[in-house]
């Protein structure tokens, strides 16, 4: 954002609507993220610039009267050209073209949008792609957008888990709910984020937890936007004990001293782990990070540890009483 807002203080202000700086992301809460710092950081500049985060989810018509005077936009690809299709904005001048989570706006459908958002924009632009892992999407990204690229690696800091208390639970896979009613009761837990793998599971979780007396919310992207925005707020203060995510969802949560991380079913990749742990033990805090593990994943939990170089704790589950859970 800084060496963006620098350049702009250089050059005069943009047409009304013609964005001259366009940051693509893929999720909603991302967008709200990234459009919050922008906006601090632009609003003491001499030369103030104007920036503005649009998404789904919401109504479309404050966006487009926001979209007055904005030279930076947030954007995620689906609204962007709902907007492009209102004639409510003009990419035709863009001079930066930002993809923040680069690694996931091409594998997570986002591909035919992407293809006719970079056709509206102009030939000659800066490309700048920012992604916390660099598989093969990004690759296919920087075939598609970049010409002899500047490749930047900033080696992840391992001592960033150092404060992070890792524990695996064997468990068989219909014990899990139990299991983890069990261990938020009996240890007292009061903000715990809940991972799972897909969108159903996350609704299957948070039901079971509110007829067992834990307060708790989804946070995915088959929710409207109020009640991602609410279940994420309420978190934040501490009026519900469980969040329940899925990984897409995750992407842009940013809660500072989060105590607890629970997987209830691991990841399909070890840096998707090392992202979803990653959650708490932030800023210098302790966190713990917990995973139940069923028959089936103990393989794969194996091989997430081996990669990340760090091991969990193993306990076994069988001579846990979880009746009344």
């Amino acid at each position: 954002m800084l060496p963006i807002l620098q350049q702009f203080q250089q050059k005069p202000a943009a047409k009304n609507r013609h964005i001259k700086a366009l940051v693509l992301v893929p999720t909603r809460e991302l967008a709200v993220q990234v459009g919050e710092v922008f906006y601090v950081f632009g609003k003491g500049l001499p030369r103030p610039v104007k920036s503005l985060a649009v998404f789904g989810g919401v109504s479309i018509n404050p966006q487009m009267i926001g979209l007055s005077g904005v030279e930076i936009l947030v954007a995620t690809p689906g609204r962007l050209l709902d907007l492009v299709d209102h004639n409510a904005l003009q990419l035709s001048e863009t001079e930066i073209l930002v993809l923040d989570e680069a690694d996931k706006m091409l594998n997570l459908g986002f591909k035919e949008e992407m293809t006719r958002i970079f056709a509206l924009l102009p030939v000659k632009r800066q490309n700048l792609l920012f992604s916390a892992t660099l598989g093969k999407e990004v690759g296919t990204i920087t075939e598609m957008l970049l010409h002899h690229p500047v490749k930047i690696e900033i080696t992840p800091e391992t001592e960033n888990l150092d404060g992070i208390k890792q524990t695996g639970y064997r468990v068989a896979e219909e014990r899990k709910g139990p299991l983890l009613r069990y261990l938020i009761k009996e240890q007292g837990l009061k903000q715990v984020l809940v991972f799972t793998s897909s969108v159903h599971k996350a609704d299957a979780v948070v039901n079971k937890l509110k007829i067992n007396g834990i307060s708790a919310l989804a946070l995915h992207s088959q929710k409207s936007q109020g009640a991602r925005t609410d279940a994420l707020r309420y978190f934040k203060s501490g009026e519900i004990s469980a969040l329940v995510a899925t990984d897409l969802a995750s992407r842009g949560i940013d809660i500072p001293f989060l105590p607890t991380v629970i997987n209830y079913e691991l990841p399909r990749s070890p840096k998707d782990f090392i992202h979803r742990i990653g959650r708490t033990g932030r800023a210098g805090a302790t966190g713990q990070a917990i995973s139940l593990v069923s028959p089936e994943e103990e393989h794969h939990f194996r091989v997430i540890q081996k990669k990340m170089g760090k091991w969990a704790d193993m306990v076994e589950t069988e001579g846990f009483n979880l009746k009344g859970y």
